[in-house]
């Protein structure tokens, strides 16, 4: 029997304690709202539904395969099972059988088009193993890569490091001055970071002017961090 959405038989009791604002978001596509959403009554197909998506927005790579052990760690087996066979016969996923292999599932999209087709011409053979964990990028990342640049594996790690150290509005602000400052690096947010830790935050008023601080930050033992 489908387990229906407005169902209250299966209640955790778990509070959510809310949205954080280190975690960041994924995109979705506008059809899920203005068109599944709507016609999704299924617990199991939503949850695949969402799941296979957000899988898709936060792995690296162009192909996406998803294959049924990718949902296992979040999604109960029997629910898994019955919300991909809900979701091939809607038509937002796609599925191809292989031979030698579980089932591998794309999204009904341009790219997952292509990637099932050259699945079924034998041109490619997916496997789960090859399958990489999900990139959950933080707000910190989004900001790194819209104002600074291209965020490598290196990067990656350091802004991790800076998200354990300092508050996730302090690095959205550092990098908002050296934005002003005309000063697109990590290592110039870094510094401005290190001297609000080693002097305190200081008042807003001495943050205005962008050349006084650019002046401010790259002189006496912050110059090193500077070309």
């Amino acid at each position: 029997m489908n387990q229906r959405l407005g169902s209250r038989e299966q209640e955790s009791g778990k509070q959510f304690d809310g949205f954080s604002s280190s975690k960041g978001f994924s995109p979705f596509p506008n059809e899920l709202f203005s068109e599944l959403l709507t016609e999704i009554d299924n617990l199991a197909e939503l949850k695949v539904t969402l799941y296979a998506l957000w899988l898709v927005a936060n792995r690296e790579g162009a192909s996406h395969p998803l294959f049924m052990s990718d949902f296992i760690e979040e999604i109960d087996a029997e629910q898994i099972a019955e919300g991909l066979k809900a979701c091939v016969e809607r038509g937002s996923l796609l599925r191809v059988t292989l031979e030698a292999s579980e089932d591998v599932y794309f999204i009904n999209s341009p790219r997952g088009r292509a990637s099932a087709k050259t699945v079924q011409d034998g041109q490619w053979l997916p496997s789960p193993k090859n399958n990489r964990s999900p990139l959950i990028r933080s707000n910190i990342f989004k900001l790194y890569e819209e104002n600074i640049g291209a965020l490598t594996p290196l990067i990656a790690e350091t802004l991790k490091d800076a998200e354990e150290e300092y508050e996730n509005e302090r690095i959205a602000e550092a990098i908002e001055l050296a934005v002003k400052a005309n000063a697109r690096s990590w290592r110039y947010v870094e510094v401005i970071l290190k001297r609000w830790k080693e002097e305190g935050y200081g008042k807003k008023q001495n943050r205005q002017d962008d050349q006084k601080n650019r002046s401010r930050y790259t002189k006496d033992k912050y110059a090193d961090f500077f070309d």
